[in-house]
């Protein structure tokens, strides 16, 4: 039985990025992963003509992990306006970033969702994660909902744009998340025009694992790990129906759903999202803009029309409409058709329904005081990677991977 230098468990986005680096380095990498593909959480399945990413998933530019480490351009990556469409009990307003969209800076004004005070409070609890974002890191933590109340930020821009879109963004209705966490998330925003890549967010992890065999790395698809052996200065780790691999490094990086079920590390807690896929064509809206309902009448938490930005994930003639809940959810396909119709103001009775995602582990629940960062080793030879252990995004995914490489390079 050969001895490879490191097994790298799950080809998600950490163990992509980490099999990448240390292949780079020279040392002898098999990733093994017990899904038909690689990807992990980062999913798309071609229903239909129509491109459907396992949940809705957005890919950000201006993660730092993201510039350094991927090929953006390769993706062809159509970036969503960096504006929201509001549903208000009577009206429909827009709010915009006046940068991005000076056109729609009026309607912005016109709204009238955005107070002096309330603008002046906004400026407060984001303010210093644009301008200094370590501070943000290092300092003080709550919850977001304590970092709002803090910040005295009240009235309709709170109310009914930030905690129904974000509530989407973390899985997270209660303002329990880390509140430094969401300021650095909202920091990316502003700085970023967030995107899908043209063939589906799976093509993330495709460019990854091609990037990772181009440095000599193989991977094994479907190939599902049974447990793991430590032996002397090696670990024996066992395949479902295949034979054992051997290696002197093992490392981790399945997601938050089945880690513990390998290493003794505690079950890291989930929060989990839904997602309906509806096709239309003629009566599609014709806004690219996401939507919220500030009225908060329902069990959506936000809905776009997908193929507004990305064409290519509908055919021809046709439009592709998501619209997202939190889990859990007692939402029927009645409830979610009657919210859609008020949101986009539109007869929805004639969309088909092509799938609905249920994603209990979409993302780590990320608490207070915002952690950063986690030990790669947790036993001798054997080191964990992933969101759970970094932050619940696909930065921290990757710098999981990339740190966790190092680690095993410097012999740490």
């Amino acid at each position: 039985m050969p001895l490879h230098d490191v097994v790298v468990i799950g080809a998600g986005l950490a163990g992509l990025r980490a099999a990448g680096r240390l292949a780079s380095a020279g040392r002898d990498v098999v990733v093994v992963e017990a899904s038909d593909r690689v990807g992990g959480r980062q999913r798309t399945d071609t229903v239909d003509g129509f491109l459907l990413d396992r949940g809705f998933q957005v890919l950000n530019p201006a993660y730092p992990a993201v510039r350094r480490w991927i090929d953006v351009d390769a993706l062809h990556l159509r970036s969503f306006p960096v504006a929201v469409r509001v549903r208000r009990a009577r009206t429909v307003q827009v709010l915009a970033h006046p940068l991005r969209h000076p056109d729609l800076l009026a309607a912005t004004v016109r709204s009238r969702m955005l107070r002096p005070r309330d603008l002046a409070a906004l400026a407060r609890w984001a303010g210093p994660a644009i301008v200094a974002p370590r501070g943000v890191i290092g300092g003080r933590d709550a919850t977001l909902r304590e970092g709002w109340n803090r910040a005295d930020l009240h009235g309709p821009v709170r109310t009914e744009v930030l905690e129904p879109f974000l509530a989407g963004v973390l899985a997270d209705d209660a303002g329990e998340t880390s509140d430094a966490f969401v300021r650095l998330l909202v920091r990316m925003f502003a700085l970023g025009a967030p995107g899908l890549p043209a063939g589906g967010i799976e093509a993330l992890p495709r460019q990854l694992a091609a990037t990772a065999r181009r440095l000599g790395a193989e991977i094994r698809t479907g190939h599902r790990v049974a447990r793991l052996a430590a032996g002397r200065g090696a670990v024996e780790v066992d395949i479902v129906g295949a034979d054992p691999i051997t290696a002197r490094t093992v490392v981790v990086a399945v997601g938050p759903d089945a880690v513990s079920d390998l290493i003794p590390v505690p079950r890291p807690a989930t929060r989990g999202l839904q997602t309906w896929w509806f096709r239309t064509d003629a009566g599609a809206p014709a806004s690219a803009l996401l939507s919220v309902d500030g009225r908060r009448r329902g069990p959506i938490v936000n809905t776009v029309v997908m193929s507004r930005t990305a064409p290519s994930y509908a055919p021809a003639g046709h439009q592709l409409v998501q619209a997202t809940c939190l889990l859990p959810s007692a939402a029927t396909e009645a409830d979610v058709r009657r919210q859609l119709g008020e949101i986009w103001e539109a007869d929805v009775a004639g969309w088909e329904l092509l799938r609905r995602d249920d994603v209990p582990d979409a993302l780590p629940a990320q608490t207070a005081p915002l952690r950063v960062t986690s030990p790669a080793r947790v036993r001798e030879h054997v080191y964990v990677a992933g969101d759970h252990r970094d932050t619940a995004s696909i930065q921290g995914a990757l710098v999981s991977g990339h740190r966790v490489a190092g680690a095993i390079l410097a012999g740490a």
